[in-house]
């Protein structure tokens, strides 16, 4: 079982893990409501975004999978994260499965950074999970997110009201 993440480098990224160091970009990233305008729906006070991150970092040693920092590989600056999660939602089609999950601050859109990050994080859970399949949940809207996980291999299954409004369900198969 995997305590900490492994560091995975592609083309342009470092899938690491999270660090006090990136505490205030982290912050900062999740109180632009541009970011959080299809997750939560609200910028994120300080604590939450705090709370959040450490519950995040808390999913390697419980789960043996988890969230990594996507950090520039150049700068090693945090530039958004995601990976792997179960974070006891209380949607059914989620219960069991790794659910997958990705955010980049506003500079890092458009440029193909969360295909590069999210093809070498579900490469690594083929190599290393023993799941048959891989679930995420996407706002209606948030076309940015379905196109991204289209190319990840992920097709919709489904809707969920679980979380008090719609989401919709998607997945992927092991090996995508």
């Amino acid at each position: 079982m995997f305590t900490a993440p492994p560091i995975i480098e592609t083309e342009r990224l470092r899938l690491r893990e999270m660090r006090f160091a990136d505490k205030d970009i982290h912050i900062a990233m999740w109180a632009d409501e541009r970011v959080t305008r299809f997750i939560g729906g609200e910028p994120r006070a300080p604590d939450v975004s705090w709370g959040k991150f450490l519950a995040a970092a808390g999913l390697w040693p419980v789960m043996g999978f988890g969230y990594w920092v996507f950090a520039d590989r150049a700068s090693d600056r945090l530039a958004g994260m995601g990976g792997l999660s179960y974070f006891g939602r209380g949607i059914p089609e989620l219960e069991g499965l790794p659910e997958a999950g990705w955010a980049f601050d506003a500079d890092h859109w458009g440029a193909g950074y969360a295909t590069e990050a999210m093809t070498a994080a579900l490469g690594w859970a083929d190599a290393n999970l023993d799941a048959a399949e891989v679930r995420c949940i996407i706002d209606p809207g948030n076309d940015a997110s379905e196109r991204v996980s289209a190319k990840l291999g992920f097709r919709r299954i489904g809707d969920s009201e679980a979380l008090g409004y719609l989401v919709g369900v998607y997945s992927r198969p092991r090996g995508g």
